[in-house]
Formats: structure tokens, sequence, C-alpha cells
């Protein structure tokens, strides 16, 4: 028996060290939990969101000339017959544009406004052997008639005296000369989940908006006050293609979000024919 419990005391000191040997080889963290590959493993820390700076004149980074120009009932080049009648004009209406000092604007008739298409097209009205342009800023309801244009009351006065009232004309689409470059409003209250982004200061019609998706253009529908609607924010805030009357199409880089605010661009559509 005395050999015996010597030899018990070395089995287990054996047994500690054996533990004491697995306990130290264990991985850091949960004593038994398997560790993977430290190659794959994943940070438990967030990495920092990435840096949003903005920009308030974005650069045109494309522009193309469409071999066939949007449809549209306002066709370049193609005179139309209609008649004039004024009113009280600022330069606001419809198309949602600020009043302004210009006094050469029209309204124009229903059918010809397509649901704001019409809005910012520059119209050369003659009649009589005069001549004006004027801009479209508003629309002209019922009783206007196809064709016809309500002027400002000073645009008409240039075509014939007041007293007249109605004066027939013939009106065609122009692409005017212009210092201005385009610029962008989102409509008050837009944000990431819904915007209206508003066009201004183009010299050609504008027919379709488009914004960036991931990897794809998604166009845009148009409502009748001149604003090109994302219903659901995809989109907003985000690189636009605008493309005009004509088929030539411009992409401009993203704009912030400001609701309201009024941001210009570098780009401009070149002038029908160029």
């Amino acid at each position: 028996m005395r050999r015996t419990r010597p030899l018990l005391f070395v089995l287990v000191a054996v047994l500690v060290a054996a533990v004491g040997v697995v306990v130290l080889r264990d991985p850091e963290g949960v004593a038994g939990t398997p560790v993977a590959d430290s190659a794959a493993a994943v940070p438990t820390t967030t990495p920092p969101p990435p840096s949003t700076t903005t920009t308030t004149a974005p650069v045109t980074t494309t522009t193309s000339r469409a071999a066939a120009s949007p449809a549209g009932k306002i066709k370049p080049g193609e005179p139309r017959q209609g008649v004039a009648t004024f009113y009280d004009s600022d330069g606001g209406g419809a198309c949602s544009y600020d009043p302004g000092p210009d006094p050469l604007t029209a309204a124009m008739n229903v059918a010809d406004y397509e649901n704001s298409a019409a809005c910012g097209a520059h119209l050369l009205v003659q009649a009589a052997g005069k001549s004006i342009t004027v801009r479209v800023t508003n629309l002209c309801p019922a009783p206007c008639r196809s064709g016809q244009l309500d002027l400002s009351a000073e645009a008409f006065a240039m075509l014939a005296p007041p007293v007249r009232g109605e004066l027939p004309v013939t009106w065609t689409l122009v692409s005017p000369e212009t210092s201005k470059t385009l610029s962008l409003r989102y409509k008050s209250g837009s944000s990431r989940h819904w915007c209206g982004i508003q066009v201004l200061d183009h010299r050609n019609p504008v027919a379709r908006l488009e914004v960036r998706v991931g990897s794809q253009w998604r166009p845009l529908p148009r409502a009748e006050y001149n604003h090109f609607l994302s219903e659901n924010g995809a989109g907003c805030g985000g690189p636009v293609a605008i493309t005009d009357l004509h088929g030539e199409r411009l992409v401009v880089d993203a704009l912030p979000i400001r609701p309201g605010a009024v941001q210009a661009t570098k780009a401009q559509f070149r002038r029908a024919g160029e």
C-alpha cells in the first residue's frame, strides 16, 4: 500500500498538468468555443460612414443627341395656327415658376400644354407683320381652344392694341440665345423618401427626366405642376439626366436635397440645329 500511494500522486500530477496544457491552448474568448479561421473572421466594429460632401454646381458629364426627338404635340419647326388673348401675368402660374421681371410670357391651352410638357418653351408669335418671342409659364384652361395662347398684357400690346381682345396668330417653337445655365430645384417636402424635381432656365422644352438608381436610369413621371416625381424616393439626391424636345440628353452630377432652393448647374441645351 505504501508503494501504491506515491503512484497515485504521480498519476494525479500528470492529469493536472495535462488539463493545464489544454486550458493554456484554448483560444481567447469563451473557453471551449471553436474559433473560425482568422482570415474569414467578421470584424465586430462598424466602419465609419462614408463622407457626404455636397456640390452646388454639378458638372455635365455626358451630352448626347438622340436619333429621334421625344414625342410631343409641339414639334420643332412646325408652325401652329391659333388666336391670342391676354391676361395680367406676373410670370408665375401652373408651371410653378417664380414670378419674374420678364413681361413676355404666355399661358398655353390645355391640349398643347400636355401635362406641363410645354412649360418653359420659347415661342415665336407672329401677327399682322409683327413678331415677339414669349416663354410659356402658365396653363390657359377652358374655354381656351387648341392652338390658343393667352399672352401677358405687355406681350399682346406689342402685337396689337388691347382693344382688339383677340388676335389671329401663328406661333412656332424656337431655341433662343441665352447666357443662363440649367438649374434644378427640389420641391418643398422633398426628402430621401419622396421628392419632386423641377428644371429651370432650360433653353429648350424638357421632354424627360431620369434619375440613377444603382446602375440603372429610371424615368420619372411628370406632374401637371411641372415637377418630376419619385414617389418612393428612388434616385432622390443622385445624378439626373435631362432630355430636351430635340433629343439632347444631359447628365449632371448629384445635388443635395435642399427643398425650395434653386441650385445651378454648368449645363445647357444646345440651340436647335447646332
